[in-house]
């Protein structure tokens, strides 16, 4: 897997592809047309971020590069990859139980906040790309 070097790009079946934890210094693209939804991704080492319509989606420390973004009614999957382990936030629906699967193995089952917030770590070092998928 690679950087997304032009920070953020749509992919098929309404994937999209961002982040790049491999920049020095900070970068963003806003209004970015996807599927109806105007998207801003902000990214670099220490921090990728990406909101859909002014709305929080996806946040990293340090930095990821994210492919194969999908959202659907279930939940989210995609593919990532950092230099360093990484602490992602990811935003669903409020106060909800979903089952988080890293690699295909589950890791158990986590709630959303009152704000729809759901935390992870995902060991990242050395690992190359890995797989989240969150699913209700």
């Amino acid at each position: 897997m690679a950087v997304v070097e032009e920070l953020l790009r749509s992919e098929g079946e309404g994937a999209i592809s961002f982040g790049n934890h491999k920049l020095e210094k900070k970068a963003k693209l806003e209004d970015f047309e996807c599927g109806g939804d105007l998207l801003k991704v902000k990214t670099y080492k220490t921090m990728t971020k990406l909101e859909k319509n002014g709305m929080f989606v996806y946040e990293s420390v340090p930095g990821t590069s994210v492919n194969d973004f999908k959202e659907t009614q279930d939940g989210i999957n995609f593919n990532v990859e950092g230099d360093e382990d990484a602490q992602i936030t990811i935003g669903l629906q409020d106060e909800t139980e979903y089952e988080v699967f890293i690699n295909n193995e589950s890791i158990g089952k986590m709630s959303t906040n009152l704000g729809g917030k759901l935390n992870l770590s995902v060991e990242l070092a050395g690992a190359g790309e890995v797989n989240v998928r969150v699913a209700k």
